[in-house]
């Protein structure tokens, strides 16, 4: 039966492999010394744009809210509906007395101050101080009665704390404290006392101190909003802030931002299909909270575009934002660029993404085949005709599948955009081989960049055999993330997915003719900046975005290695069969001004420390290189709030001998030799 069936699928001219054999060939044997010549007066290839080092921000997860914006406090508004069901299930599953709170008429994840009081809450409807919902608080004379919410706070950073809160007075006395205590305590550790004497909707305002070594790092606390007697209170739309917030950003992740040194911030993803500006901009105070339908978590409207357009500007980054072509409109479309150009130093000419992988039926409201050129050109005219000089970046299909897409968008006229986007995001553990080894699945993994590098050059074959496009519209990388899903293989959060980033970066700068603009997915969360339990750290794929932007080499020069090299079948699914990957994979720039030159160094190697001499033609360097090296036990390691520092860049120098390096490189690491030229 199986010989009838791969006879059947031969004679069809499917290629299905059959229990592939997974398939690991040396091309080249790693020599005992490596070889790297660099000659510096040769260019080779195009200069490379800062734009390759662009970045990616999407609210998902806790990249914006929890994350970059700095709000200590989740619902603050007491909705419903902000979590999707599977959401729902975890935060039960996590915390299982929210079960009890929803009982007693409490929305997620706030909790009744004492459980044991039953049901003293009331949601209102329809009148509230923001959004659709607010609580009435009923007290228990002589008892405590109230509503608190488990918190993670910046302690190690930051002992001042700033809150308000929307209240307005029922009946019976009106006093009101909020405090901060540790988890499932009863001693305040810092307290406000609140006169909410208004009948009127009236927003109160406090201040919270800790004392020093009451609360440590990752340590659980309780914000508590508590009534003292038999008051009733109502109440709305919270607030818990460090007092060191930037305007409502973390100041830790606007740090570790800035230190990127990233040209652009994409603001977009799935979430833009159905993601409505005008919703985040006034009065934070007055934004309405929903769901955010692409993630299934709440989108608060508080981090908005003003906000963006403040983090960026904190960052030195420009903003690239993706217009909404599911649910929005043309228009809709047309004025966010003007209210952006207009809020952005009266900047014309920025980066906007016509939509966000529209094939894709995730997206809301995403277009058909037949739709698509029609949509893409709408929305191009009527952006140019606020913005004749934006940068348009129309929606393109992934490096794997593009070619019935893409030629749809090129059916367009010309110049309705300037660039089609690309975008990778692959799961290194799902390959053509069945029960493959780990190492077999590293190997391949870290092929995919060299995969990568040919079908982009298809890709902008197909633009070039359009007249209307040809030289003129290239490839806009707009995400690229490599994920495993089983231990022991690369993945954004480990040493491997940081193997995985430089080769792609190097790719990169092979090919930034054809990809002239890249995003990292992302600049919060994924392979860039995370926070858990209020302590902010790193991926060690920041590390190496960091090894590579802060280089600000340009100019690339020629590079002959020979280090050994090997092919992979049947590897990873998107893209299994690549050939004549390098072991050591090195790309040499100069800066602009000629006086630095830098090598970029990745050594797929899985056991192997390949010593290499490096000779250097063409530049007269000092005799001292500055090596930086980002390598860990194993590829499995990564940082957390636990370690924030565990894999991180080491530093050491290197002595050159008539413009001769001996150097070792460490299997599975990326290494950066910065060179300066003598006077």
């Amino acid at each position: 039966m199986r010989a009838v069936f791969t006879e059947l699928i031969t004679l069809l001219g499917v290629c299905v492999p059959i229990n592939a054999a997974a398939q690991i060939t040396v091309n080249q044997a790693i020599p005992s010394t490596a070889t790297i010549q660099v000659d510096a007066s040769r260019p080779a290839g195009s200069t490379i744009p800062r734009t390759i080092f662009g970045s990616f921000l999407e609210p998902i997860g806790n990249s914006t809210y929890n994350g970059l914006w700095a709000e200590v406090l989740q619902n603050p508004s007491l909705e419903a509906g902000l979590w999707s069901a599977g959401n729902v299930s975890r935060m039960l599953h996590d915390e299982p007395t929210l079960t009890r709170a929803s009982e007693l008429g409490l929305p997620l994840p706030w909790e009744p101050l004492d459980p044991n009081q039953g049901n003293r809450y009331e949601l209102r409807y329809g009148t509230a101080a923001n959004s659709w919902r607010s609580l009435v608080i009923m007290g228990v004379p002589g008892e405590p009665t109230g509503i608190r919410q488990k918190v993670y706070l910046p302690v190690h950073r930051t002992l001042e704390y700033k809150g308000s809160l929307y209240a307005r007075h029922l009946s019976g006395p009106s006093a009101v404290t909020v405090s901060i205590r540790q988890r499932n305590g009863t001693e305040a550790l810092a307290s406000a006392h609140i006169d909410t004497a208004s009948s009127a909707w009236t927003k109160y305002t406090f201040d919270l101190r800790l004392p020093d070594g009451k609360l440590h790092r990752l340590d659980p606390a309780d914000f508590v909003v508590q009534l003292e007697g038999e008051e009733r209170v109502e109440v709305d739309q919270f607030s818990l802030m460090p007092a060191d917030a930037l305007d409502g950003l973390d100041p830790d992740e606007v740090a570790m931002a800035k230190a990127m040194e990233t040209p652009l911030v994409r603001f977009g993803g799935n979430f833009t299909s159905g993601y409505h500006w005008q919703d985040g901009v006034g009065p934070r105070d007055k934004r309405v909270n929903m769901l955010n339908a692409a993630w299934g978590i709440p989108e608060y409207n508080t981090f908005g575009t003003d906000e963006f357009l403040y983090f960026c500007s904190l960052i030195g980054a420009e903003p690239q934002v993706a217009l909404n072509l599911g649910s929005g409109t043309p228009k809709e479309a047309a004025d966010w660029v003007r209210y952006i150009d207009d809020h952005w130093h009266k900047h014309s000419g920025l980066t906007w993404e016509l939509g966000n992988e529209l094939w894709g039926n995730w997206n809301t409201g995403y277009p058909t085949l037949e739709q698509l050129a029609g949509r893409t050109l709408a929305f191009s005219k009527a952006v140019r005709g606020v913005d004749p000089q934006a940068v348009l970046i129309a929606t393109g299909a992934d490096p794997d599948g593009y070619t019935k897409w893409n030629a749809t968008q090129l059916s367009n006229p010309a110049n309705t955009f300037n660039y089609l986007s690309t975008h990778f995001v692959v799961t290194n553990t799902d390959t053509r081989t069945p029960h493959a080894s780990t190492d077999f699945i590293t190997q391949a993994a870290f092929a995919l960049p060299i995969g990568l590098e040919e079908k982009l050059k298809e890709m902008q074959q197909q633009v070039n055999s359009v007249p209307a496009f040809a030289n003129k519209t290239h490839i806009a990388f707009t995400e690229w993330l490599f994920i495993g899903n089983r231990p022991g293989t690369p993945s954004f959060r480990n040493m491997g997915g940081a193997i995985d980033a430089g080769g792609f970066f190097n790719m990169l700068m092979r090919n930034s003719a054809i990809v002239p603009v890249s995003d990292m997915t992302g600049i919060m969360e994924f392979a860039g900046i995370w926070k858990g339990r209020s302590q902010v750290y790193a991926a060690p794929s920041y590390y190496v975005f960091k090894m590579y932007s802060t280089a600000h080499a340009t100019r690339p020069v020629g590079v002959e290695v020979q280090s050994g090299s090997y092919s992979v079948q049947h590897g990873v699914g998107r893209i299994p069969d690549i050939s004549n990957v390098p072991y050591l994979d090195v790309v040499a720039a100069l800066n602009d001004q000629g006086d630095t030159l830098t090598l970029f160094c990745v050594n797929r190697s899985l056991e192997t420390d390949i010593p290499a001499a490096i000779k250097i033609a063409g530049f007269a360097a000092t005799q001292v290189a500055e090596i930086q090296t980002l390598h860990a036990v194993g590829i499995s390691d990564g940082n957390d709030e636990d370690n924030p520092e565990l894999v991180v860049p080491e530093n050491s120098e290197g002595r050159l001998t008539q413009n001769r390096l001996e150097h070792i490189y460490p299997h599975e690491s990326v290494t950066r030799i910065v060179l300066k030229r003598s006077q």
